[in-house]
C-alpha cells in the first residue's frame, strides 16, 4: 500500500499553485465545449451592441427580483422578446459561422446577415403582441383567434423553432414539431392514440394565446426563478467563492488515496452549490483536478469520466440546482425550502456512489493521496476569501426564511456585487460588475429559448390528452411484464403491485435517459414531468417522488453516450477518447441510477413526503449506502482486496436486492455479500500489502 504523505523517488510532484482557478479561462473552455453559450464572433461594433442587450436584460431581472414582477404575461414576453431576438443575433445559421470572421457591409451590417435582422424583428413583433392585448379582450380572443392572431402565432412558432435549433441543437424542435403534427392528424393516429385533431389556427390559438403553450409555466419559471440565480451563480465564481470551495475541498479530501479524484468530487459537490450547470461545472474544477488527476497516474478518460460524473450533482445539488428544481415549484405548487430538503440526501447519495468507485479504483491502482506540500493553505484561503460566503449564506437564509427565490437571488446577487466592490483583497471593477451582467444574461439565452419550445409540447399535450394515454400504454405494458416474471420469482419475494411498479419505473428512466440524449435537462425534465410522472401516480407514487425521478434521470443523460455533453467537455480537457469517457463516466454514475428507485419504493429517503418516519428513512438509506458500495465494489474490481469474477457477480445482484422494497430481498442481499466478505478478509491477511 502507497503512503499518503511519501512518493516514490521519480514520481510527479503536484504543486499548489496549480489549483487556482483561472475564471477567464474556465469562462473559455466552457463556450469551447458547451454548445448552449457557443456564440459566433461578432464586429466591435455589434459586439458592444449585443452585450448592451444583455446587461439590459439582466438590469430587468435583477430591478423586477427586488422591486416587484410584472403581470404574467408582460413579464414572460419581455424576456422572451429580448430572448429570442438575441438568440437570432449571436447564434449563426450554421456551425461555420462560428469561425467565420465578422465584418460589417451592406448585406452584414455590424457582421450579422440581414435575415437574422429581420429574425430577430419579427420574433420580438410576434412576441410582444399577446402581452398588449388587454385581458379582457385576450380572453374573448381564445377559441376565438384574429387573423392577426393567427399570423404572428405562426410567426413566433417558425422562429421559436429556428432560435432553439441554432441554440441547442435539432432534437428539441423535431420532438416539437412531432408533437403539433399528432395534434393536427389525430384522427389518423393508431389504438389509444387518436383524438379528434385540430386545425392550425386552432392549435396556433392554443399555443399563442393561452398559458398552456409558449407563454405557460416553462417559461414562467425561467423569467422568474431560473434567470436571477444563473446571475447569482455567475457573480458567486467571479468573487472568489468556487476558489474556496476547491481550496476547502483539496483539504478535506486531497490527503487520502487517490487525492486530485477525490478533490475532483468534493469540489464539483460545493461548487455545484452555486453552479446548476453540469458542463460549467465540468470546466471550472476539472480545469484544475483533471491535471492533478493525470499527472498522479490516473488514465486520461478516467480522470476526464470523473469531473464530468460529479458534475453532474451540480443540476441536483441544494441550494441552486438547476433550472429543473425550481420547475417542481410550479408544477407541485410547493415552496422551494421543500424541494431543497427533499433534494439533499439524493445528492449526497450521487456523490457518495461516485466517490466509492473513486476509493475503489485509487486503492486497486495504488494511486497516493497529495502530501502536505500539495495541499493549499486552507487557514490563508479563509482568511482571504470569507466575505465570499456572505451572499450565499444570506440567501440560503432568505429562502428559509420563507421569501420567494427570486427575493433571495435578488439580495444574493446584490451582496455578491457589494463582496466584489468592497473586497481588496479581490476587488472588482465596475466593468467587471458589467461583464458579469453580460455573461449571466448570455448563459440564459438557450434554456430560455429550450423551455418556450417544451412549451409547445405542454401545449400539445394538454390539447390532446395524450399524457394520461401514454400513462395508460405504460402502466398496462407494466402489468403484463409484472405477471410473467412474477410467476417467474419465489414467492412472496415481491408482490404485484411492486413488480408493476418497478417496470414502470425502468421504462420511464429508459426514456428520460433517451430523451436526455438530445435535449437539455430542463426541457427533458418538463415533457417527462408532463407525460410519464402520471403514469407513476397512477400507481400511487407521490408527486413529488415522480418528478424527483425523472428529474434525476434526466440529469444522468448528460453522461450517457452518444450525447453525454459534460463527458465530451471532460474528455476535450483531458485529451481523451470522447466515447470511451462517456461509457467510463456512466459506469461511475451507475451507482447514482439505483437512487432513484430507491426513493420511488422508500419515499422517506426525501424526508419530506407525507408519512415520513426516521425507522423508514434509516433503512432505506442504510440500505441505499451499502447496495452502492456494492455496486461500486462490483463494477470496479476491488473491496478490501482486488474482486473475483464471482465476487462481482455476486455483488451486483446483492446491491440490487438491498435497494428493493421487500425486507426479505434486502436480508438475501445482506447475506450474499457474508461469503464476499469472508474471502476478502481472509486474502487481506494473507497478502496485506495487496490492501
Amino acid at each position: 500500500m502507497t503512503d499518503t504523505h511519501r512518493a516514490p523517488a521519480g514520481e510527479p510532484r503536484l504543486d499548489p499553485a496549480t489549483m487556482e482557478l483561472d475564471e477567464a479561462k474556465a469562462r473559455e473552455l466552457e463556450e469551447k465545449f458547451d454548445s448552449e453559450i457557443r456564440f459566433r464572433p461578432l464586429a466591435p461594433m455589434a459586439g458592444r451592441l449585443v452585450g448592451g442587450l444583455l446587461i439590459l436584460l439582466s438590469l430587468f431581472h435583477y430591478y423586477t427580483a427586488g422591486f416587484g414582477l410584472l403581470p404574467e404575461m408582460e413579464h414572460r414576453g419581455i424576456h422572451l422578446s429580448f430572448v429570442l431576438g438575441l438568440c437570432f443575433l449571436v447564434f449563426p445559421f450554421t456551425r461555420r459561422g462560428y469561425d467565420q470572421p465578422a465584418e460589417g457591409s451592406l448585406l452584414r451590417p455590424l457582421g450579422i446577415a440581414w435575415f437574422d435582422w429581420l429574425l430577430a424583428a419579427g420574433a420580438v413583433a410576434a412576441v410582444l403582441h399577446v402581452p398588449l392585448i388587454p385581458l379582457d379582450d385576450l380572453a374573448f380572443r381564445v377559441g376565438n383567434p384574429t387573423t392577426t392572431d393567427v399570423i404572428l402565432g405562426g410567426v413566433l412558432i417558425v422562429v421559436l423553432l429556428e432560435a432553439t435549433r441554432r441554440s441547442v441543437g435539432w432534437p428539441l424542435p423535431i420532438i416539437a414539431l412531432v408533437f403539433m403534427g399528432y395534434a393536427i392528424w389525430g384522427p389518423q393516429m393508431p389504438g389509444l392514440l387518436t383524438h379528434p385533431g385540430a386545425t392550425f389556427p386552432q392549435l396556433v390559438d392554443h399555443l399563442y394565446l393561452t398559458t398552456q403553450g409558449i407563454y405557460g409555466i416553462a417559461l414562467g419559471v425561467v423569467a422568474t426563478y431560473v434567470f436571477h440565480f444563473v446571475l447569482f451563480g455567475v457573480f458567486a465564481t467571479r468573487i472568489g467563492l468556487g476558489q474556496l470551495f476547491l481550496d476547502c475541498a483539496a483539504w478535506v479530501a486531497g490527503r487520502y488515496a487517490g487525492g486530485p479524484a477525490k478533490v475532483s468530487v468534493f469540489g464539483s459537490a460545493l461548487f455545484g452549490m452555486i453552479s446548476g450547470s453540469s458542463v460549467a461545472n465540468t470546466v471550472t474544477v476539472g480545469s484544475l483536478t483533471i491535471p492533478a488527476m493525470i499527472r498522479l497516474g490516473y488514465k486520461r478518460h478516467f480522470a476526464a469520466a470523473v469531473e464530468s460524473t460529479a458534475s453532474t450533482g451540480g443540476q441536483i445539488t441544494p441550494p441552486i440546482m438547476g433550472a429543473a428544481a425550481f420547475l417542481m415549484i410550479e408544477f407541485l405548487n410547493l415552496p422551494y425550502t421543500t424541494i431543497i430538503i427533499a433534494a439533499i440526501v439524493p445528492a449526497f447519495m450521487h456523490f457518495f456512489g461516485v466517490l466509492v468507485q473513486v476509493h475503489f479504483e485509487a486503492k486497486r491502482n495504488g494511486l497516493r493521496g497529495l502530501r502536505p506540500d500539495e495541499m493549499p493553505d486552507v487557514k490563508a484561503a479563509l482568511r482571504r476569501d470569507w466575505p465570499t460566503v456572505i451572499p450565499l449564506v444570506a440567501l440560503i437564509g432568505i429562502l428559509i426564511a420563507g421569501y420567494t427565490p427570486y427575493m433571495a437571488a435578488f439580495w444574493g446577487i446584490t451582496l455578491c456585487i457589494a463582496v466584489g466592490l468592497l473586497n481588496p483583497r479581490k476587488r472588482m471593477t465596475i466593468w467587471e460588475v458589467l461583464d458579469g451582467l453580460r455573461d449571466g444574461a448570455k448563459y440564459a439565452l438557450a434554456v430560455g429559448a429550450a423551455a418556450a419550445t417544451v412549451g409547445i409540447v405542454v401545449g400539445v399535450v394538454t390539447l390532446t390528452g395524450v399524457g394520461f394515454k401514454i400513462s395508460f400504454i405504460v402502466t398496462s405494458t407494466a402489468a403484463e411484464m409484472a405477471g410473467y416474471v412474477g410467476a417467474i420469482l419465489p414467492g412472496g419475494l415481491f408482490d404485484a403491485k411492486s413488480l408493476t411498479l418497478l417496470f414502470t419505473l425502468i421504462m420511464t428512466g429508459v426514456v428520460c435517459i433517451l430523451m436526455g440524449c438530445g435535449i437539455p435537462t430542463t426541457a427533458n425534465y418538463i415533457i417527462m414531468a408532463t407525460i410519464a410522472a402520471p403514469a407513476l401516480g397512477i400507481l400511487g407514487v407521490a408527486p413529488i417522488v415522480a418528478h424527483f425521478f425523472v428529474f434525476y434521470y434526466g440529469v444522468l443523460a448528460d453522461i450517457t453516450p452518444p450525447v453525454a455533453l459534460a463527458a465530451y467537455a471532460a474528455a476535450g480537457m483531458a485529451g481523451a477518447d470522447p466515447f470511451k469517457t462517456g461509457n467510463t463516466a456512466f459506469r461511475l454514475g451507475l451507482g447514482k441510477a439505483l437512487v432513484p428507485f430507491v426513493f420511488a419504493f422508500s419515499p422517506s429517503l426525501l424526508l419530506v413526503v407525507p408519512g415520513f418516519t426516521w425507522p423508514d428513512f434509516l433503512i432505506a438509506f442504510l440500505g441505499c449506502i451499502i447496495g452502492i458500495t456494492c455496486l461500486g465494489a462490483s463494477l470496479s474490481g476491488w473491496m478490501i482486496t482486488r474482486t473475483q469474477a464471482w465476487e462481482r457477480l455476486v455483488l451486483a445482484v446483492a446491491a440490487i436486492l438491498l435497494v428493493a422494497p421487500e425486507i426479505y430481498s434486502s436480508l438475501i442481499g445482506l447475506a450474499m455479500i457474508v461469503p464476499v466478505l469472508v474471502r476478502q478478509m481472509g486474502a487481506r491477511k494473507l497478502s496485506p500489502e495487496a490492501a
